[in-house]
């Protein structure tokens, strides 16, 4: 081995069992009576549950348990991560369409579907309140009448507080003095954008089996954050952690929608009613996407300049849907407020961020959460800034952009990124200068910087076993970003030995050490540090076992493809492991952890996460289509560990990007979704794909994880509709201001400026 593990385009460890079919995913899993379970939802947005009949569904034959508001007396009923104010089934009332109100456990799925159309339900409907304008109007009926207690890991302040009506939670930030330094500005520019609902669409629909035995809760779950489920059951159940095994087999995607809890109480709750035998719920897409989706959310900003783009001052709201119940809806707010302030120099700011409470499907985590939205809103803002002081948007941005080291929100960590290198590389390819008038093609750009502030704890175990092979324990779940295939990188690194011969495996909470989730972009930097620390434990004593057998200090031993070379003497690791043991057996465990302030965390974000897009279109003014030509997506990431799947990373997400971009949007008329499945909801397909599609990665070094490297995976969504609105913009003079930007959407905006050009 040359020392180069790290950078290298190390193959995927799991890739080949993923496309020969060998992995199993939750769906895949074989279990001795096994019982299917199926869901009664809910058909009404807003309604007391007046009564619940299941008779006669429990005398079909086949039926074996039912589940409905009168087996959770027992029990906490309610979980979630910031409020606890979901319940596993509806108890008094229902909130959203797709509410789960009954579960039925059969010996197979087609008999428990036969069986939901036999229960009962009688409802009282009530008024809906169908979106955030109902949310706010005066008078208007409240989603949820009681504040919910504080869920256990919600780490925003103010959460459960009472902020009246339907105001699920509110973050405000101040800097400067916006109200005095308003009126020095010589232009002021107001506009406000619309994002939609979006649908995390993963391949794998959520998919759970659940055991419950006198020994305790074994549950197998598609989760991202499986020590934060066995958290919540635990305290839902009254079972120590001890008692709660969550395992984590392969998983088929997330993006945010396996994020904390989703079915996984559900299952739970019914596996307890079955004796001890497994029952599996494997959702179908469309009630997938109506257990979770993306917050949509109105976005008003005003920025005060002088005529030579000095940007004096800047008020925002962010308005957030995040549906009937909280899910992370507070932290979304917390996290929009950095975004709204952007990287550029401004003294004077306000935010104001509010999420509200509506009668459709919760909103919860997805791809940078709170970002498309608000940096949607804020890179076009930057264009029309620019278009009216007279300024090329590119210059306008190269201008203004905070440097290296400028502090972007006061007491955070100060910008650790060369903004203006990354803008300019996402700009290169580009026909910038033929693209300067409006002729029906045009090219624009956007800069997407945000703050993951992920929860730096994290614990690894690193086992060296008495053949020389290597078991790396880490809870990060594998969701297809690469995270197995990283950190075994990083300890086939620091232990000099082929990373074929380290073996990561999934989830088991029972033997698996804690990591706080993977989500935030902080697997490489913050579980990689860990796993990083647990090698050099692992290294310092595999170095002593060396020098005692070589009877010789460990100064003068170099480790180097699996071997301990001293002079001419030379024992593979596991010739050191038996000498060290006395036996052809024994292992050396290395263990190392992450927690604020063991070199990281001192102060948040972590790192900032940075991501520019550039984007060439062309623009049919006949029919309104867009055709994006180019499509450049750069991604600072410190250091690629594996170059090929960080660019992987960055390209999956900006077709993410593409898709809120040009047509999706979860569609609801007075709170019945309208596009709940996936022929009327589409998603990108590769015929989509940008003519000239390509990424770029900056790499300096300078981040706070291994080898110096950042997160990364999410800022590549970002700046996607920015960059695409900004070149429809240049190409035709237009502004659209709410996404998606499909074909009639464009044609309308663009014959309404011909109109109102010819009656001028």
């Amino acid at each position: 081995m040359d020392g180069m593990t790290v950078g290298s385009p190390t193959p995927r460890i799991d890739g080949i069992a993923k496309v020969t079919g060998w992995a199993k995913f939750t769906g895949d899993l074989e279990f001795s009576g096994l019982l299917e379970a199926k869901i009664l939802r809910s058909p009404l947005p807003h309604a007391v549950v007046k009564s619940i009949d299941a008779s006669k569904a429990a005398g079909l034959p086949g039926v074996v348990a039912l589940l409905t508001r009168d087996d959770l007396k027992d029990i906490d009923p309610y979980y979630g991560n910031c409020l606890r104010d979901r319940a596993v089934v509806a108890i008094d009332r229902v909130r959203f369409v797709g509410e789960p109100v009954a579960v039925v456990a059969a010996e197979n799925a087609l008999i428990a579907e036969a069986a939901l159309s036999l229960i009962n339900v009688q409802y009282t409907e009530l008024p809906c309140v169908a979106d955030i304008d109902a949310a706010r109007a005066e008078g208007a009926p409240l989603v949820h009448e009681q504040r919910s207690g504080t869920g256990e890991f919600h780490d925003v302040a103010g959460v459960g507080e009472r902020f009246g009506g339907n105001v699920c939670h509110r973050e405000q930030f101040i800097k400067g003095n916006p109200d005095k330094a308003f009126p020095e500005a010589e232009e002021i520019i107001d506009e406000t954008f619309e994002f939609p609902m979006i649908y995390q669409y993963a391949m794998e629909p959520h998919t759970a089996v659940a055991r419950v035995t006198a020994d305790g809760i074994t549950l197998w779950s598609s989760s991202a954050h499986p020590f934060l489920v066995r958290a919540e059951l635990a305290h839902m159940f009254g079972y120590p952690h001890a008692k709660v095994e969550v395992i984590v087999p392969f998983v088929g995607g997330a993006y945010g929608s396996k994020s904390y809890f989703k079915i996984e109480p559900l299952v739970v709750a019914m596996a307890r009613k079955t004796a001890g035998r497994p029952v599996r719920v494997a959702q179908s897409v469309p009630e997938s996407m109506l257990t979770t989706r993306r917050h949509s959310a109105r976005v008003r900003i005003k920025t005060g300049v002088k005529r030579d783009g000095t940007l004096v001052a800047r008020e925002a709201e962010v308005i957030l849907d995040t549906g009937a119940y909280a899910d992370n809806g507070p932290r979304v707010a917390k996290r929009a407020i950095s975004r709204m302030i952007g990287p550029y120099t401004l003294d004077h700011c306000k935010v104001d961020v509010v999420a509200l409470y509506t009668n459709t499907v919760p909103a919860g985590s997805m791809r940078s959460i709170g970002g498309p939205q608000t940096i949607w809103a804020l890179e076009s803002h930057m264009d029309t800034i620019a278009e009216r002081c007279g300024f090329d948007p590119l210059e306008f941005r190269l201008r203004r952009l905070l440097r290296r080291g400028a502090v972007l929100k006061p007491g955070a960590t100060p910008v650790d990124a060369d903004l203006c290198a990354g803008t300019k590389a996402a700009v290169k390819p580009l026909d910038w200068a033929g693209a300067a008038k409006p002729n029906g093609k045009g090219a624009g750009v956007a800069v997407g910087v945000s703050d993951s502030e992920a929860m730096p704890v994290s614990v690894a175990l690193v086992r060296l076993l008495a053949d020389g092979s290597v078991i790396l324990s880490a809870g990060t779940t594998e969701v297809g970003q690469g995270a197995r295939t990283i950190l075994c990188q990083i300890a086939a690194q620091e232990l000099a030995l082929p990373v074929e011969l380290v073996i990561m495996g999934g989830t088991d909470t029972l033997a698996t050490p804690f990591d706080r989730s993977t989500g935030a972009s902080r697997s490489t930097t913050v579980m990689g540090s860990a796993v990083k620390a647990a090698a050099l434990d692992l290294r310092k004593q595999l170095l002593a076992a060396a020098a005692e057998a070589f009877q010789t200090s460990t100064n003068a031993i170099t480790l180097k493809d699996g071997a301990a070379i001293a002079g001419d003497k030379r024992l593979s690791y596991g010739k050191i492991v038996s000498a060290y043991f006395g036996m052809p057996g024994g292992e050396i465990i290395g263990r190392g952890s992450i927690r604020p302030g063991d070199g990281m965390g001192a102060q948040f974000p972590l790192f900032w996460e940075t991501g520019m897009g550039g984007a060439e279109v062309r623009v049919d003014s006949e029919t309104g289509e867009i055709a994006i030509e180019k499509y450049i997506t750069v991604a600072d990431v410190g250091k690629a560990i594996n170059p090929p799947l960080a660019e992987g990373q960055d390209e999956g997400a900006a077709v993410q990007g593409l898709g809120h971009t040009l047509f999706e949007s979860l569609v609801y008329e007075n709170g019945q979704p309208l596009n709940a499945n996936l022929i009327d909801y589409r998603v990108p397909r590769f015929g989509d794909l940008p003519k000239h599609f390509e990424s770029a990665l900056i790499e300096n070094e300078d981040g706070p994880g291994p080898y110096g490297a950042k997160g990364m995976g999410e800022s590549g969504i970002v700046s996607v509709a920015p960059a695409v609105g900004n070149a429809i913009a240049r190409a035709t003079g237009v502004r659209i201001r709410a996404l998606p930007l499909t074909p009639e959407r464009v044609w309308r905006l663009l014959r309404a400026r011909q109109q109102a050009d010819n009656v001028l």
